[in-house]
């Protein structure tokens, strides 16, 4: 009894204040502390390079000199295939564009491509693998096939076919957006469909979900409640190795000339289908910059999404933690710790 007394009276170490708990508890505050080493350099990198992106996408009309479809100022006609100069820093392209307006607007046409695809594919994806994984049967057989069918078609193939049945090759700006965000959705539902039904198939067997069952949940509120959120950790990972494919595939679908018409949005990959001729010619920054645009993005979503990757391997991370000589808390899963489940079965917190 002297024992537990004198436990209970021993003061406890002053508790984190709550905004600093919360401050650590988020995602991409926590990654940066659990990476280590080169890994920490090459998120950092990353992220640097997504919020370069995104700004550029948001201050588009402040950052740009002119518009990305303007020909002309007061002077008169900008004049195709300028070299850089003071009147225009990157050149002006053989329709006599002037270049870093066009890079600048083609990040906003990029970001919007993103952000429809994504949420399209996810919420699709999403909804047909929690169905095809709960229920199973003939439906899961069906889905699995048509899915499969899909993934193993060439993407870039199946956007083209996609695009062209929606706009006919080339339309408006949302009209284009809209086109190519179609087009990449088809190619990466079976992904997240993948994904969520191997997770689903395998939490309906855990014990509280037969508990929920033995208590006369019905299916939509395990499906919900209790399937969907622990289904789901993953998908961070996936949504920013998708958002660089997503580029990718607008840029090609672009320079292949089923992309947005110039005058109705900037967008890199048309761009760089205009400036094919140049190259032999010897007028090198209309496809340079473009193209560097391309480049730069699709590394910094790439090297956020490899990173986060790597952090989520508790083996990988540790392994890592260890050559460096740091220790401390490794999270499974890139937006934290596994939380209790609905009828108390705790989920792997941490790996130490």
């Amino acid at each position: 009894m002297a024992t537990a007394t004198s436990a209970s009276s021993t003061p406890s170490s002053p508790a984190a204040p709550a905004p600093a708990r919360r401050k650590r508890g988020l995602p991409v505050v926590r990654q940066l502390r659990q990476s280590v080493g080169l890994q920490r350099g090459m998120l950092v990198a990353g992220l640097v390079l997504a919020a370069v992106f995104l700004l550029t996408a948001a201050l588009a009309d402040v950052l740009a000199p002119y518009d990305f479809n303007q020909l002309r100022d007061a002077d008169g006609p900008f004049g195709a295939q300028q070299r850089p100069s003071s009147e225009h820093l990157l050149g002006t392209t053989v329709g006599g564009y002037d270049v870093l307006s066009r890079v600048i607007y083609g990040t906003r046409t990029a970001l919007l491509v993103i952000v429809v695809a994504v949420v399209l594919s996810l919420f699709a994806g999403v909804l047909i693998g929690l169905v095809s994984g709960y229920f199973g049967g003939w439906v899961d057989r069906v889905l699995v096939v048509v899915c499969d069918a899909v993934y193993a078609f060439p993407s870039l193939l199946l956007a083209i076919v996609v695009a062209i049945v929606l706009s006919g090759g080339q339309s408006s700006l949302w009209g284009g957006i809209m086109a190519a965000s179609i087009s990449i959705t088809v190619i990466f539902i079976p992904q997240y469909f993948r994904v969520i039904r191997a997770e689903t198939v395998r939490i309906k067997s855990e014990a509280y979900v037969e508990s929920a069952k033995v208590i006369g949940a019905s299916h939509w509120r395990i499906m919900t409640r209790h399937v969907l959120r622990n289904a789901t950790r993953t998908l961070p990972l996936i949504l920013t190795l998708n958002a660089s494919e997503a580029i990718l595939t607008l840029a090609g679908l672009g320079f292949l000339g089923f992309g947005i018409e110039p005058t109705a949005a900037a967008e890199w990959g048309f761009d760089l289908n205009r400036a094919l001729s140049d190259v032999t010619s010897g007028i090198w920054w209309t496809s340079v910059f473009p193209g560097l645009a391309i480049v730069l993005v699709v590394l910094g979503l790439t090297l956020v999404g490899e990173s986060l990757n790597d952090l989520a391997d508790p083996r990988l991370r540790s392994r890592r933690a260890a050559e460096s000589g740091q220790t401390g808390e490794v999270s499974v899963v890139p937006g934290g710790p596994l939380g209790a489940g609905p009828a108390g079965l705790a989920g792997i917190e941490e790996v130490r």
